[in-house]
């Protein structure tokens, strides 16, 4: 039987706007030490990390005297080259998954192909500009981010929901959900591409 290779990763990213790291454990038990500067948005990512089981550290420094967005980005794009790092040539994993997902009244639904090759469909509305002093449009900005660097393909679409809050809640919980599933190790297909060309490289 083939060997599970260790799932972790580290990546710092640091430019004029910013300075971040990341570390992520795929094969964690949901634990995460998230500071961004940017309270709802560590809430958020406590969720990703919660939901998807992934153990995160997030250290994020960034011109928030200007605004969040800078801050926002290049923290999807360290998390997502982390995740990308962490799964390696991605053998063995489902690679595919998704979730409907209900939180009081709003219901959400993500659906991804960890394939390498990256793309986002977002189908999510806000009736506010912000959730708190953050801006909605930031969170399809994160999940932009992370999506083209991990090498997901990836559909987010809130299919009702009356609060902002819930409604962002709940893709950042369906994503982690539907990931959880996804790059968990099938035991019948350890060691194992999971496609018929062989690679997941894009």
């Amino acid at each position: 039987m083939a060997k599970i290779e260790n799932r972790t990763a580290k990546i710092a990213r640091k430019t004029k706007e910013t300075d971040i790291t990341v570390e992520l454990n795929l094969d964690g038990t949901g634990q995460y030490d998230i500071q961004t500067g940017i309270g709802f948005f560590d809430h958020m990512l406590d969720q990703l990390s919660r939901h998807s089981l992934i153990d995160m550290k997030i250290r994020a420094k960034g011109d928030l005297h200007i605004d969040a967005h800078h801050t926002v980005e290049d923290t999807g794009i360290a998390i997502g080259q982390a995740l990308s790092k962490a799964l390696g040539n991605r053998a063995g994993i489902n690679r595919y998954a998704s979730i409907d997902l209900a939180m009081d009244e709003t219901l959400t639904r993500a659906a991804l192909d960890v394939s390498g090759r990256p793309y986002l469909i977002w189908q999510a509305e806000f009736s506010r500009p912000k959730v708190g002093d953050f801006d909605t449009e930031l969170f399809r900005e994160f999940f932009q981010a992370f999506a083209q660097n991990a090498g997901i393909t990836l559909h987010v679409t809130n299919h009702y929901g009356e609060n902002n809050h819930h409604i962002a809640e709940t893709c950042f919980k369906a994503v982690a959900r539907a990931l959880r599933v996804a790059i968990e190790i099938d035991p019948r297909q350890i060691g194992v591409i999971p496609s018929t060309k062989g690679s997941l490289q894009g």
